[in-house]
């Protein structure tokens, strides 16, 4: 058993009686979910680029925002420029995150972006998990991960697969970025965007992908034989090669 598996995680707090139009304007996803337990969601800039991605849920009058620790203060800084005149407090919580799979503990909450990624609890203890391999269910369901494949001001969600991870709603209207985004989920098809791959050999993370001799996409995570590529899907195909290895897309379903 282990209990530090996720102590890179901040939990901020969101109080005030315009909580809830404030982050509603603002994030990629419908708020009115949280009726349902976790929400999933980005904060993008107003070119529609990624900034932060988090989880959301409430508890009483407070809204918790679940975010990477190396990207919390930042966002609580994005928040609190976007506050102006709204009635709303911004503050680091006491509340640590544990995660796992199997039987989840009373108060744990679904994980919204996919089954395979188990629980989340929110406590002022962390909850004891058996160790998991996190990286090798992401990889296997196409789940990007905040500053791996998810890079702020290059990132745009739609190529990231937020729609497939239940991370952004078309019918809620506006929020920061929404005009681009919804142009992106009106193309006939994206270009470019995350794909699972399977390699022939050793690579690591961050090498280039290369196709005739041009570069056309990166790897990022690996897990064995299996990674995540960012590719322009216009020009990958047959031949692939990261370093020395040999590329090619699985077409198997996230």
């Amino acid at each position: 058993m282990t209990t530090d598996q996720n102590n890179d995680r901040t939990v901020l707090e969101i109080t005030g009686e315009d909580r809830v139009k404030f982050l509603q304007d603002l994030v990629t996803n419908d708020l009115g979910r949280m009726a349902d337990g976790l929400v999933y969601a980005a904060l993008l800039s107003p070119q529609g680029k990624y900034l932060f991605d988090f989880f959301v849920f409430a508890r009483g009058a407070v809204i918790y925002i679940d975010v990477a620790s190396d990207r919390a203060t930042a966002l609580a800084q994005r928040l609190t420029m976007y506050r102006l005149r709204a009635k709303v407090g911004i503050a680091a919580s006491d509340l640590l995150v544990s995660r796992g799979l199997g039987t989840p503990p009373s108060d744990a909450m679904p994980d919204p972006r996919h089954p395979a990624l188990g629980w989340r609890l929110y406590s002022e203890t962390l909850h004891p998990v058996e160790a998991v391999d996190w990286n090798a269910i992401r990889v296997a369901h196409l789940i990007p991960e905040t500053g791996i494949e998810l890079v702020a001001d290059d990132s745009y969600i739609l190529e990231m697969g937020f729609e497939r991870l239940s991370g952004v709603d078309f019918r809620k209207g506006c929020y920061v970025g929404q005009e681009v985004t919804a142009r992106m989920k009106h193309k006939t098809e994206l270009r470019k965007g995350l794909a699972r791959v399977v390699l022939d050999g050793p690579a690591e993370a961050g090498t280039d992908i290369n196709m005739g001799g041009k570069v056309i996409g990166r790897l990022h995570t690996v897990s064995g034989d299996q990674a995540m590529a960012y590719l322009r899907f216009d020009q990958a195909g047959d031949g692939m090669l990261a370093g020395k290895a040999g590329v090619r897309i699985d077409s198997a379903e996230a």
